[in-house]
């Protein structure tokens, strides 16, 4: 266990070697987390349970600063089919002549971005999204039953604003709406016309649309996942064998003489580890690449508005997602949380002033009277994506360094799943659900 509590380097980066020294030693391993969002914060805790020592490596100053920061916060368990599906290419052209349509597109003079898009269509095919969204299914599942431990463990409370409205997705296409209604799984979804929608969200009501159906989903939650990071990494810092770092930036991956990871250097110091695991979203790429590991992750990037809730207004219970306009509603204690579109402009987390109007106009179309849109917190943020939807867990192909990314959209639904499936490879054991199509 030479590399647990390992901290190498000199002068000013004495008291961080000081820091790990009394590491409690027995049959454990000092695991290095980086990425301080949902991902590496519920791996970091994982890892904790099953009684590894852990250092987590955020590089901003405060936990849950990317894609975990202004989410749509819902927990859609039962909602994952991937985006890739037969049909998505024809109508992403639609998408692109419409200018508040929810894809935008910059070409770019890189390879990265031509083989994500090849890969991409390659898996935009009706068999192929069945099996990823069997798949998803399956991981959803398993996710929502180790959040219920984590939240039973952990005692977060109120802090996170959990509910479990239940999710409706509504449909303004016949069509589409028909073709759901025929997918649905009677012992787990309902099938709705226009006026059972309302009836059971009465906000839907004020829409100026006359929708086809919806499908309702009991059970389905909605949180803030900011708050739910916060919290936990609070949780966390009061564990014996827990060190965070914050504002940390991981510079490289070190290797030992037969090429094995084993560990990280920082600006700060050399940090040395038995486990390495990258669940750093997108920075994860750039991380794997310096020893040789490809990760097929490209930026969808997500714009979201939070309005206030006040005495007048009349805002959805139900987490509703809008089916064709690819926009989700999700009230979060006192706010309105509005996230939407899928951007693939490469690495430019900038807010877009035109597509947040875009934004705007769709959703006071929508729900009018639901919050006060003209004091909403807009954001920004990076989803990173795999072309099949489905995120890339456990061995690397590099010794010593694991690998839980590329969430998409559905980072913290399925975060709390892939953090024990990870944690448990890291250990030495079986995974709890087959990995077929979600390994490198």
């Amino acid at each position: 266990m030479a590399a647990a509590a390992a901290f190498i380097g000199s002068g000013a980066q004495a008291s961080l070697r000081c820091r790990l020294k009394n590491w409690p030693r027995g049959r454990m391993k000092h695991c290095v987390v980086i990425g301080g969002g949902v991902v590496g914060l519920t791996t970091a805790w994982a890892l904790l349970e099953r009684g590894h020592a852990v250092t987590l490596l955020e590089r901003d100053e405060a936990v849950a600063q990317g894609a975990s920061r202004a989410n749509g916060g819902q927990l859609s368990y039962r909602y994952v089919s991937p985006l890739a599906d037969a049909g998505v290419p024809l109508k992403a052209l639609r998408w692109l002549l419409d200018p508040d349509g929810p894809l935008r597109f910059k070409p770019e003079a890189s390879r990265a971005q031509w083989a994500w898009l090849i890969a991409f269509l390659r898996n935009c095919r009706g068999p192929v999204n069945r099996r990823s969204t069997e798949r998803l299914l399956a991981l959803g599942a398993y996710s929502q039953a180790a959040f219920a431990r984590l939240q039973a463990e952990a005692q977060l409370g109120d802090t996170i604003a959990l509910r479990t409205p239940g999710k409706l997705v509504v449909y303004r296409n016949s069509t589409e709406f028909a073709r759901a209604a025929a997918r649905a799984n009677a012992g787990l979804e309902q099938a709705l016309s226009h006026d059972d929608c309302v009836a059971l969200e009465p906000a839907l009501a004020d829409t100026e649309a006359t929708l086809a159906g919806g499908i309702f989903t009991p059970g389905e939650a909605v949180a803030d996942c900011h708050a739910f990071c916060a919290a936990l990494h609070a949780r966390l810092s009061q564990r014996e064998r827990f060190r965070g770092r914050l504002g940390a930036r991981v510079d490289g991956l070190l290797r030992d003489g037969r090429g094995a990871v084993r560990g990280v250097s920082t600006g700060l110091a050399e940090v040395g580890a038995d486990a390495v695991v990258l669940a750093a979203g997108l920075a994860s790429r750039a991380l794997a690449a310096t020893v040789g590991v490809a990760l097929p992750l490209y930026p969808l990037k997500g714009y979201s508005l939070t309005a206030p809730i006040g005495p007048g207004h009349r805002p959805p219970e139900v987490s509703v997602t809008d089916f064709e306009k690819k926009i989700l509603y999700a009230r979060i204690g006192h706010e309105l949380r509005v996230a939407a579109m899928v951007d693939l402009v490469g690495d430019d987390a900038s807010l877009d002033a035109g597509r947040l109007a875009s934004l705007q106009r769709s959703v006071r179309a929508t729900f009018p009277h639901a919050a006060d849109y003209d004091r909403a917190t807009p954001w920004a943020g990076l989803r990173p994506a795999t072309p099949s939807g489905a995120p890339i867990l456990g061995a690397s192909g590099v010794s010593g360094l694991w690998l839980n990314v590329g969430h998409g959209a559905l980072g913290f639904t399925f975060s709390f799943a892939t953090a024990n499936i990870v944690a448990e490879l890291v250990s030495g054991r079986a995974s709890p659900l087959p990995l077929d199509g979600l390994t490198l």
